[in-house]
């Protein structure tokens, strides 16, 4: 089990696990754009497995968390989404948030590509169930996703910056309902996507069994007291 850490420390983590990240995409765009010869790939298979085996010397379980997190702050750098340290991540940049409203940027590469030059499906609505969640986060609202309807308006482009808005809705109880867009940065006038999200937090006794055999207990999905 890792331990947390904090101060200095954790940022001086944060920044090696955010430069092998970056480092890790590169080879991931690499992948699914090389077309060199079957020796070579065969080549750089073998490498890579060298360099997978040094890293699982250090590793972790499934469900422990990494020792940069943040779970109280939901901050999860191995996030497939916006995650520094994750190889697949995008990945989306909060630029700002407060008060029930979030703005983000993203530029999607070659490797969450569906049709040709267009960003899968898949890919489009977990972006915007990631910005409904941390709108609510930002409205101090915890929860997980119980319903998430996607509306496809325009082909999300490959290799354009776009941008994300997400504002929560109503709030009821344990329940709380977003709305979410996605544009194109040079034209934030055209919607190509929306979603609207339904989020339920969980009663104490629900986090203890659905994150049973956590490392450390993730508060930011929970009820507020």
């Amino acid at each position: 089990m890792a331990e947390l850490l904090s101060g200095a420390a954790r940022e001086e983590r944060r920044d090696a696990v955010g430069d092998l990240g970056a480092a890790m995409r590169e080879l991931v765009d690499a992948c699914v754009r090389t077309e060199v010869d079957a020796a070579e790939l065969a080549a750089v298979a073998a490498g890579a497995r060298e360099l997978a085996a040094r890293l699982r010397v250090g590793g972790r379980g499934l469900l422990d968390v990494a020792a940069v997190d943040d779970p109280v702050a939901g901050e999860r750098w191995y996030s497939p989404v916006y995650g520094p340290g994750s190889p697949v991540a995008p990945p989306l940049t909060v630029e700002a948030e407060g008060g029930g409203r979030v703005t983000a940027r993203v530029t999607v590469p070659k490797a969450h590509e569906g049709p040709p030059g267009l960003t899968h499906g898949g890919t489009i609505a977990t972006l915007l169930d990631h910005v409904l969640a941390r709108a609510l986060r930002s409205a101090g609202r915890g929860g997980l996703t119980a319903t998430l309807t996607v509306t496809y308006r325009r082909p999300v482009r490959l290799g354009v910056e776009h941008l994300l808005v997400a504002e929560v809705g109503e709030l009821d109880g344990r329940r709380s309902t977003a709305r979410a867009r996605i544009v194109a940065a040079d034209d934030p006038d055209t919607v190509l996507a929306e979603g609207e999200g339904l989020f339920v937090a969980l009663r104490p006794e629900a986090a203890a069994s659905t994150f049973a055999g956590v490392s450390h207990a993730p508060e930011a999905w929970t009820a507020r007291p």
